[in-house]
């Protein structure tokens, strides 16, 4: 005589296993960080700026370098930027070429949002103060790295 039960328990531990190697295969999602960047831009037509700031990331903190190019842009610029960086699985993907199209003006201040994206799909959406004289019809390239 089959024992029924004992084939329904095998089954449902095959099952089970299936299911424990399918989730685990699956691929990791991305998550959001937090940042938080300054920076400095100086230019009359072609414009160089640069600066330092943090990626706090799965409760770690990691120091990042911003650097610049912008063509179109007359003014001496200060920025202070908070936001987020989405799309991240590791920390490391933050780094990269980010690029941008955009027009402004900020005499003495102003407020400042700008949304980035690099060749791994990591998203800057940043947003904060800008102090200086700045004039801008601009295509600007930043580059993002690890310190």
């Amino acid at each position: 005589m089959l024992d029924v039960s004992r084939y329904k328990r095998l089954a449902a531990a095959i099952l089970s296993a299936v299911a424990v190697l399918a989730i685990s295969s699956l691929p990791s999602s991305a998550e959001t960080g937090t940042v938080r960047f300054r920076v400095g831009k100086a230019g009359f037509i072609i414009g160089v700026g640069g600066g330092s700031g943090v990626l706090h990331f799965k409760g770690k903190t990691y120091p990042l370098r911003v650097d610049g190019l912008s063509a179109g842009v007359i003014g001496v610029s200060q920025m202070d930027l908070v936001g987020t960086a989405s799309h991240l699985r590791t920390p490391t993907d933050i780094a990269g070429s980010y690029s941008a199209v955009g027009a402004g003006i900020a005499v003495a201040g102003g407020v400042k949002t700008v949304r980035l994206a690099n060749g791994k799909g990591v998203v800057l959406e940043l947003r904060g103060r800008q102090v200086g004289f700045e004039a801008s019809l601009n295509l600007s390239g930043v580059t993002v790295s690890m310190q």
